[in-house]
């Protein structure tokens, strides 16, 4: 290609940083939480005008989220982990909330955990299995901790 294929517009408002999305401007603390929830990228931006002068002498501080596409989804548990900690835990005849004793939990985790609704911590799924007596990570989910006595 040559440059007579490029195209110049003369007049037109260019952002710094090139195109894409403008970024947004959170206002309220919801804003900011709905944000920091789905995973975007907050940075606070102070803006100093004439009109905050008399009240504020640092500014308005305004929190802008970064809308980029690279957002990746967490990682849950899957749900033949559930399904073994369940089946093992029932196996023993523990509750949820045995179990969460055991481990030094609360219940409503092992419930996300049985749920496929967690996001995988090793140590814990570590405490689960000593607790349990299953693997719970790697190959052979469900089978016995140590396998079968030669």
């Amino acid at each position: 290609m040559s440059d007579w294929d490029n195209v110049t517009v003369i007049g037109s408002k260019a952002r710094v940083g090139g195109g894409g999305p403008r970024a947004q401007v959170a206002r309220t603390q919801g804003q900011i939480n709905a944000a920091r929830r789905t995973g975007s990228v907050l940075a606070v931006d102070k803006k100093y005008g004439s009109t905050n002068r008399s009240n504020d002498t640092e500014g308005q501080r305004l929190t802008r989220i970064d809308r980029t596409d690279d957002v990746v989804a967490v990682k849950k548990v899957e749900a033949s982990v559930g399904k073994a900690i369940a089946k093992a835990r029932l196996d023993k005849g523990m509750t949820q909330k045995d179990l969460a004793t055991k481990v030094n939990e609360k219940p409503n985790v092992i419930n996300d955990y049985e749920g496929g609704r967690a996001q995988p911590n090793q140590q814990l799924l570590g405490k689960i299995e000593k607790a349990l007596g299953v693997k719970l990570r790697g190959k052979n989910i469900g089978e016995p901790l140590f396998g079968p006595k030669k």
